[in-house]
């Protein structure tokens, strides 16, 4: 185990808000400092963890646990985690913070109706079709964070917002 802990920085708000475009510039920020992150991209981990996605509750429960945990077990070993997954409830980033002792919740606030004409992965259009029948922020509720450390726009610049996390990040000693 690390003498040093790494942090964890959750970014969470409806499909198609911005995180992945968010995480991208931040994990190029972090790395121009010298700071190295390991990505927990929900899609990916889903490949590893439910290969064949319901997207049921109780599917989605176990995936947030098993996903929190992961990411526990790489900074409890001096590893930086990005968590870039919309996690619909607070209980699954809960779950995270009591596991993490550097953790920082970040809410990227975006238009349903400008994630909808953005839909990247077609989830809104599954959802109109009746194909995808459980998306968060349609189907599924989706919690807001009640008190993040930071809240984004999704519609500015993802380098800039990313700098906000920069920020944030260096105030809270992380880095």
């Amino acid at each position: 185990m690390s003498e040093q802990e790494g942090f964890a920085v959750w970014l969470t708000g409806i499909p198609a808000s911005g995180k992945s475009s968010i995480t991208r510039e931040l994990v190029k920020q972090l790395r121009a400092c010298n700071v190295s992150v390991v990505v927990l991209e929900s899609d990916e981990m889903r490949k590893i963890l439910t290969p064949a996605p319901t997207y049921s509750g109780e599917e989605r429960g176990q995936f947030y646990r098993a996903l929190a945990l992961i990411g526990a077990l790489i900074t409890r070993n001096g590893i930086n985690v990005i968590f870039d997954a919309t996690a619909n409830k607070r209980a699954y980033r809960d779950k995270a913070r009591q596991a993490i002792k550097k953790f920082a919740e970040v809410y990227v606030v975006c238009p349903r109706e400008i994630c909808v004409k953005r839909d990247p992965k077609g989830i809104y259009a599954q959802a109109a079709l009746k194909i995808a029948t459980n998306v968060p922020g349609i189907q599924a509720a989706y919690e807001p964070p009640l008190s993040p450390e930071l809240t984004l726009d999704g519609q500015a610049p993802p380098v800039l917002e990313a700098a906000k996390i920069m920020d944030t990040l260096k105030r809270l000693l992380y880095i």
